[in-house]
């Protein structure tokens, strides 16, 4: 089946743009458009796509609120959201992320690129371009207080490694290469990751890395 995919941007050319882009792809479906955030909200809430696309600065309800409204913490049962945007701006990108969003591009991402966050973003993954993701998740890391999660188990070796991987923006299958295990092996650590730190995605699971200071700049 097809990833069915809301998109929402006020320029209507871009909004048209994305949509012909995403209908071109194998296996992705748009199935609604929406020129503000409060819209997207609605149509989200009602035909629950497997992926909303969202671009920030929207009149009225920006992409940031309306993320948080779908996929925020206390959503009960959040959507899949990616982001895109013009802007490369560090508040925007961690405002974004806090408020739950699976992915972070920028609109001169390409087509590979676009396609690829989408299919992250309904498989439970998370794609945030890699011109920004480290960069940007330290700088916040490092003038802020540090996660609160305090672990009551601790991390095994393991897992260790596959926080660093995902905190990099690996993707399972190349977490599993890279550490010579199977796919199924790297889900079992994810979600044991999960848990662990109370975190409901890749995301979260990243932004906890670089607050604790385990992940560092390479």
């Amino acid at each position: 089946m097809s990833v069915r995919v809301l998109v929402a941007d006020d320029q209507e050319i871009v909004r048209t743009g994305l949509t012909m882009i995403l209908n071109s792809q194998p296996g992705i479906e748009v199935i609604a458009e929406a020129a503000n955030g409060r819209r997207a909200v609605e149509l989200a809430r009602r035909l629950r796509p497997d992926v909303c696309l969202f671009d920030i600065r929207m009149p009225g309800v920006d992409g940031i609120a309306a993320t948080r409204a779908l996929a925020g913490p206390d959503v009960a049962d959040p959507l899949a959201v990616v982001v895109i945007t013009t802007f490369d701006l560090d508040e925007y990108v961690y405002a974004a992320l806090r408020a739950g969003a699976r992915g972070f591009l920028l609109k001169d991402a390409g087509t590979a690129m676009l396609a690829q966050a989408v299919h992250a973003a309904a498989d439970g993954e998370a794609l945030i371009a890699p011109s920004i993701t480290a960069r940007l998740l330290e700088s916040f890391a490092s003038s802020g207080p540090a996660a609160a999660v305090q672990l009551v188990d601790p991390l095994t070796d393991r897992e260790e490694q596959v926080l660093t991987a995902v905190a990099r923006g690996h993707t399972n299958a190349e977490i599993a290469a890279g550490l010579h295990i199977t796919l199924s092996t790297v889900k079992t650590h994810v979600t044991s990751l999960m848990n662990k730190l109370g975190a409901r995605n890749r995301v979260e699971i990243a932004i906890w890395a670089y607050e604790t200071h385990r992940v560092r700049r390479r």
